[in-house]
């Protein structure tokens, strides 16, 4: 599988270069490569990529998500969420679509989403964003299966 480095060629409105070093809550709609430092929070609809070697300690709400570096924080992605090898990921995630290399390390929860289009990242806090999911899972659950036809 292909490493995301700094030398990696993407279609990526914004990146974030190696010696960069970002803290707060950060925003954007198209996508998004962090090759350095983030901590904080990441808001967007668009496609996040965590390139080797960058380093996220924040809380993520996004899209999509492709990890090549490390991330401390829990993670909420829409539509798909994918871990490279070189990728490592410290805390909860949620996601309608997973996608793990070997060699990636994971600590911690996977919650898969059956109904993303339900979901807005924008606004609820990630508490309540949890709450939502756990809440649509319990209706699933008490939906009866079809009768097979035997």
């Amino acid at each position: 599988m292909a490493k995301l480095t700094e030398h990696t060629r993407r279609d990526e409105a914004t990146t974030l270069g190696k010696e960069t070093v970002f803290k707060g809550t950060l925003r954007f709609t198209d996508s998004l490569c962090i090759l350095g430092k983030f901590s904080g929070e990441i808001i967007s609809p668009g496609r996040l990529t965590i390139a080797e070697g960058a380093e996220v300690k924040a809380n993520i709400r996004v899209g999509s998500v492709t990890v090549g570096g490390v991330v401390r924080g829990n993670i909420l992605a829409k539509h798909k969420l994918e871990m490279l090898a070189t990728g490592k990921v410290i805390g909860n995630i949620s996601t309608s679509k997973l996608k793990i290399a070997d060699g990636v390390i994971f600590e911690g929860k996977c919650e898969m989403i059956k109904d993303p289009d339900k979901i807005d990242i924008f606004g609820q806090t990630a508490d309540a964003l949890k709450k939502a999911i756990d809440e649509q899972q319990v209706r699933q659950e008490q939906i009866p299966a079809p009768a097979s036809r035997e």
